[in-house]
């Protein structure tokens, strides 16, 4: 009888091929649902290897043995009746070979599982762990900034942990209901173990599951359940902080976790109130800072000193200045009054320190006093230092460099945080700001596209990849990019306004129209609703309108935001030389804003020495090359007093070479700097090299053809922008 036939008869292919259906059927369903019951990332694949190694044998007793109605027995017959021996001899050979091959399977598998199974050295980055969100398994979608805030709060505590390293939250968060393994988190943010769980509340019942995992062969080194009252929701944070500290610093450190603080608020109302509030704020759009700025006071009600509700308030504050929700009058004296509270009773908080510094700095420069920006700097450089991990001081710092025209040091501030937090979308953000800054558009673009994907629902990094796409002669681009920030956050005014401003510029009148009414809808006096009215009367060639226009802003005293007070001084000024009645025009400013245009003083508002750098056109028609000599020389004396550097701006360069009479060199910045770049991130710029000073510069032939390319350009971008918003018009 051949080989074949006998395997036939003893049945093995049919056995071989239901093992093996069988197997495939159980390793799918055991590794489906092993993860979801919180098994051991290696559990899985031990399933695998264990019906691949029991294949064999069962084949090999399907050999030997048949299953019968009276149960399994002995395979006595042979290839040949008569040839007893062979078949015994057949028998020994194919069971050595059975044992032989499960021997070489076995070592084979032992030793590619024990390269990921086996205990780990214990390394210096092996005492590290990740907090990563928690599922929230309520009912309510909106709980989930309950779930985040515990995730949070356990991060704040472990991190006091002595030589402990805690991955930052934004990078941990970063990885939320991405399809990863544990391994490959811990992986991406450089740590050994993981803390994961969940939250289920309802009402005031909440359950908390908790456990923490050894990323390298998925062991569950500590797991717990809470079924408790959110009354008591501290004393679960203060378990789970210490049991976990504990499990690593005990087997890792060879120590015992000090005594960990949470939040310095014991009101479980107050503190439920604060993390809705961080929920609000991580986007920084207008929406969610005032917001968050409800949510904080109504937790600072509950719990006067509620320390972190108010440093949380303080900086939103700052972050509503930056965004043109409140004016730095309003917001400042604020951030000073709550940073102090701070202060007197935990002196070292960083955050309040470098709030307080930074609010100082803007109070004093509103008001005109001389601020020096470089002993700021040193400060603040001094607080990052001694907690690089704290984010808010080095924000500040980097706000500082901007100022000061060093980006190259806010790239290198930001570069630092992002090696300490990688996934941190606002980092991301403010790298990609400072790189655009940096005039390195490709960079810039890729983080703040990274920063998107993380948070898509940031209007900010929008903004500047529009400015990207308008530098690079993409209106297109540009109005989208503006229009994917406004989606997301439909409250901030001045996103409309830039795209009134835009196309009033390109000469798109009733297309602006449609985004200045939103504007005069949501915020009828805000800066942007000054300067949107100003350009739409330019636009329309209205010089009566454009007159009264900044005479209200002027009147109404605007601050500098937007150019909205300077645009204005600006316009009348311009307008009154070709009118001839500039002397009348200057004693009017000088009348509803005494001392506007005295360079030498030393105490001058921000918003005077933005109509002093306005008034420069006017002052070379009226003033004596002396007297416009000493006036130059003193503004630009004061803009370096307060750390910057008028060099910065090719424009403003541009002009003071062209009011000294250096038109030569004039002419070389604007080629090399002004016309290399493209017409629309200057829309407006005829009206500029119409001033009296620019002649000479204009009467050159090479910058008469750059004008004419621009010209082009701008005629170029405004049919593709109408063409574009014609064809949204008819899809909507």
């Amino acid at each position: 009888m051949s080989l074949i036939a006998e395997l036939r008869r003893r049945k093995v292919f049919r056995v071989a091929a239901g093992y093996l259906v069988a197997g495939w059927l159980l390793t799918e369903v055991l590794t489906t649902i092993l993860p979801t019951v919180g098994a051991p990332e290696w559990m899985p694949r031990a399933v695998v290897l264990v019906f691949a190694m029991g294949f064999v044998p069962a084949v090999v007793l399907s050999w030997f043995f048949e299953l019968t109605p009276e149960g399994i027995k002995r395979e006595k017959k042979g290839f040949d009746a008569g040839q007893g021996g062979m078949q015994q001899a057949t028998d020994y050979l194919i069971v050595g070979g059975v044992i032989v091959l499960i021997i070489v399977v076995g070592l084979f598998s032992a030793r590619h599982t024990g390269e990921s199974t086996a205990p780990q050295p214990v390394s210096a980055d092996a005492a590290s762990v990740a907090v990563l969100p928690f599922a929230n398994l309520s009912n309510d979608d909106d709980n989930e900034y309950f779930s985040d805030g515990l995730a949070e709060t356990l991060m704040h505590m472990l991190t006091q942990v002595p030589d402990l390293k805690v991955a930052a939250k934004s990078s941990s968060f970063a990885f939320r209901d991405q399809q990863k393994t544990i391994r490959e988190i811990a992986a991406a943010l450089g740590v050994a173990h993981v803390l994961e769980g969940s939250v289920q509340r309802s009402g005031n019942q909440v359950r908390i599951t908790t456990q923490l995992i050894r990323a390298s062969d998925g062991f569950q080194v500590w797991s717990s359940r809470y079924d408790r009252t959110l009354d008591d929701i501290f004393g679960i944070q203060d378990e789970i902080a210490r049991k976990v500290g504990f499990a690593l610093t005990e087997s890792l450190l060879g120590s015992t976790a000090a005594n960990l603080a949470g939040l310095r608020t014991e009101s479980p109302d107050a503190y439920d109130l604060y993390l809705q509030a961080l929920k609000q704020r991580a986007t920084y759009s207008y929406g969610g800072l005032q917001a968050a700025e409800d949510l904080l006071k109504g937790a600072l009600l509950i719990d006067p000193e509620f320390v972190e509700a108010k440093t949380a308030l303080a900086s939103g504050y700052v972050r509503q200045v930056e965004t043109g929700l409140m004016s730095p009058a309003e917001a400042f004296p604020q951030v000073l009054a709550i940073t102090r509270q701070v202060l007197d009773v935990a002196p070292d908080n960083t955050v309040a320190r470098a709030l307080n510094a930074y609010a100082q700095a803007h109070r004093a420069a509103q008001r005109g006093e001389p601020v020096s920006l470089d002993d700021l700097a040193k400060e603040l450089q001094s607080l990052v230092a001694g907690a690089p991990g704290e984010l808010e001081p080095r924000i500040v710092l980097v706000r500082v460099y901007e100022a000061t025209g060093q980006d190259d040091k806010a790239v290198a501030a930001l570069e630092e945080a992002l090696e300490r937090d990688p996934y941190n979308p606002q980092v991301l953000y403010e790298l990609g700001t400072a790189l655009y800054r940096q005039d390195r558009p490709t960079e810039a673009r890729n983080s703040l596209a990274q920063s998107l994907e993380i948070e898509p629902a940031q209007p900010n990094a929008h903004v500047y990849l529009a400015l990207i796409a308008a530098d690079a002669g993409d209106g297109v681009a540009y109005v989208e990019h503006v229009l994917d920030a406004l989606e997301v956050d439909p409250r901030d005014q001045e996103l409309p306004g830039m795209l009134a401003s835009f196309l009033y510029e390109l000469g798109l009148i009733e297309e602006g129209d449609d985004f200045r009414a939103r504007v005069q809808t949501i915020a009828p006096t805000s800066e942007i609703a000054y300067r949107t009215e100003l350009l739409r009367a330019i636009a329309a060639g209205d010089e009566a309108a454009a007159d009264a226009s900044a005479r209200r802003a002027i009147s109404d005293g605007v601050s500098a935001r937007q150019f909205a007070f300077g645009g204005a001084v600006q316009h009348l000024l311009r307008s009154a030389i070709e009118s001839g009645t500039l002397t009348e025009e200057i004693r009017w400013i000088e009348q509803q804003h005494p001392g506007i245009f005295d360079v030498s003083a030393d105490a001058v508002p921000a918003r005077f020495r933005s109509a002093q750098r306005a008034a420069l056109d006017a002052w070379y028609v009226s003033d004596s090359p002396d007297v416009l000599e000493r006036k130059l020389d003193a503004l630009l004396d004061a803009t370096r007093a307060m750390g910057l550097d008028p060099k910065d701006d090719p424009f403003f360069r541009m002009n003071v070479l062209a009011l000294r009479g250096d038109v030569q060199a004039a002419v070389r910045v604007a080629l090399d700097e002004i016309f290399s770049r493209s017409v629309a991130s200057h829309l407006g710029w005829e009206r500029t090299f119409e001033q009296a000073q620019y002649g000479p510069l204009v009467a050159d032939p090479r910058v008469q053809d750059a004008m004419n390319d621009w010209r082009a350009e701008a005629q170029e971008i405004r049919q593709n922008v109408a063409a574009y918003l014609a064809d949204l018009q008819a899809h909507s």
